[in-house]
């Protein structure tokens, strides 16, 4: 639940596209407290309007203009390759600089939106990752010189409302952020994967494999959250000398696990500062 759920006290939200990510923050947000008729949302899509109406209890519309002119906070849930195309689709009468505007799209920088938008507007960008499906989010933020603190506080609560959030004030760090916690739970499905067949391997049934990777997974960060300690701290803690930890380690280290990691979050970041100028 957010912690700064009162951020969004008297904010009227609307959301452009009504799909996963947009029902997750909605329904976030509900269960947070924030009441759905203070909610709208907008899609060309019948089904995911139908979806956000029956599953949430939150009213749309099938025009942009209208959820624009109903709401002085929007959350931009589309995708990125048609964002600049809704944006310039909207009526610019229906979108004074005095709404809010929330972006989720990856890759896509705020002055795409400074240039779409009226002079002066408020733009939070936000980079978020599929776990705030399930209240377990990590969302990264950055505003425009316009934003306000108040905006900023805004913003924060919704992604609050699904998880923890991260503030900078540097747009340059979300191409980063994308490549770690944007790209990151594939990563972590991977090695999901990988440890659950090698559970299989060693004689384990297929069910008590897995069962046993993803409570190990989440049981570990847990630990590293609550506990507040560095990683390393928490690794050394479990490796006993001579013991099986060190055996195990010692190959993941011969086959260049932590490099592979390290790889993957740069390609990841490389490849969205590409899309990003694109």
């Amino acid at each position: 639940m957010s912690k700064n759920i009162e951020a969004l006290d008297n904010r009227q939200i609307g959301f452009i596209g009504c799909g996963a990510m947009a029902q997750a923050l909605a329904g976030g947000l509900v269960a947070a407290g924030v009441a759905p008729e203070r909610l709208r949302g907008a899609d060309v899509a019948e089904a995911s309007r139908k979806a956000f109406e029956e599953e949430l209890g939150i009213a749309t519309f099938a025009d942009n203009d209208e959820l624009v002119r109903a709401v002085d906070t929007l959350v931009v849930c589309v995708k990125p390759d048609v964002v600049a195309t809704v944006l310039e689709g909207l009526d610019t009468t229906t979108a004074p600089g005095d709404k809010l505007w929330v972006s989720l799209a990856a890759g896509v920088s705020i002055d795409v939106f400074e240039d779409a938008l009226p002079s002066a507007s408020r733009v939070v960008r936000c980079m978020p990752n599929t776990p705030a499906l399930v209240g377990e989010g990590a969302t990264a933020l950055c505003p425009n010189a316009d934003a306000s603190d108040d905006d900023v506080r805004a913003a924060r609560a919704l992604f609050e409302a699904v998880g923890t959030t991260w503030l900078t004030d540097n747009e340059a760090h979300l191409d980063a952020v994308t490549g770690l916690s944007g790209s990151g739970p594939a990563y972590v499905f991977l090695v999901l994967e990988a440890l659950g067949d090698a559970g299989v391997r060693q004689g384990l049934p297929r069910d008590a494999a897995y069962q046993l990777a993803f409570h190990t997974v989440l049981g570990a960060a847990r630990l590293a959250i609550d506990s507040g300690e560095h990683p390393g701290v928490l690794k050394d803690r479990v490796t006993s000398p001579g013991g099986t930890t060190i055996a195990g380690l010692e190959r993941l280290e011969q086959g260049g696990v932590r490099a592979a990691l390290y790889d993957a979050v740069a390609a990841a970041t490389a490849r969205s500062r590409e899309l990003g100028k694109k």
